[in-house]
């Protein structure tokens, strides 16, 4: 059982890396393994809206030089799916708007190719503006009939320094607890 998340703050080890990271060991103890990708070390192109997707339904984004198709492909073969993000001026960063807008596209177009997959997002935030960044990845997940899984509080952590997010216990109680929501619902999916 496996769950591809995908960081999508610029800073590789910073706050929303952080919040995956602990995401990871509760999975990890629950028997579920996660990989975690760095959006910034490849800065995905945003969506040209072509409809070469929708013609073409080959489950591939026609836009070259970035491993986009590759990540699709991990997220069709993943059990689970999470997209992690700082919160920018109350939205997702610019790397996960380019990773949701294909990806959800190239999905839709390819007889909705992650639907029943289970999935989380996951925002760190340094005083306000989180849920409007949660809710665009949520969104993601919904249009592509993706089960959502929560936890006893929004999937969010607060910190404004790299680091800072390791200090909110409320946060980190979380992750633990949609790791165990998340392997819950993969386990009873598989039968």
């Amino acid at each position: 059982m496996k769950v591809v998340a995908f960081n999508g703050s610029p800073r590789k080890d910073g706050n929303t890396a952080q919040l995956i990271g602990a995401l990871g060991e509760g999975l990890r103890a629950e028997g579920v393994s996660l990989e975690k990708i760095d959006i910034c070390e490849h800065r995905p192109r945003g969506c040209i809206a072509c409809n070469k997707c929708k013609e073409n339904r080959d489950e591939r984004c026609v836009i070259e030089g970035d491993p986009l198709n590759e990540w699709l492909q991990e997220m069709k073969e993943a059990d689970g799916v999470v997209l992690g993000s700082p919160t920018y001026f109350a939205n997702v960063s610019a790397e996960m708007k380019a990773l949701i807008d294909r990806a959800g596209y190239v999905s839709r177009a390819n007889d909705v190719m992650l639907r029943r997959k289970v999935a989380a997002a996951v925002v760190a935030v340094r005083r306000a503006g989180a849920l409007p960044a949660f809710d665009a990845m949520n969104h993601m997940f919904m249009i592509n009939q993706m089960l959502i899984v929560g936890s006893s509080y929004w999937n969010l952590g607060l910190g404004g320094r790299p680091g800072d997010v390791a200090g909110d216990d409320e946060a980190m109680a979380n992750m633990k607890n949609l790791a165990e929501n998340m392997a819950w619902a993969i386990k009873k999916l598989r039968g």
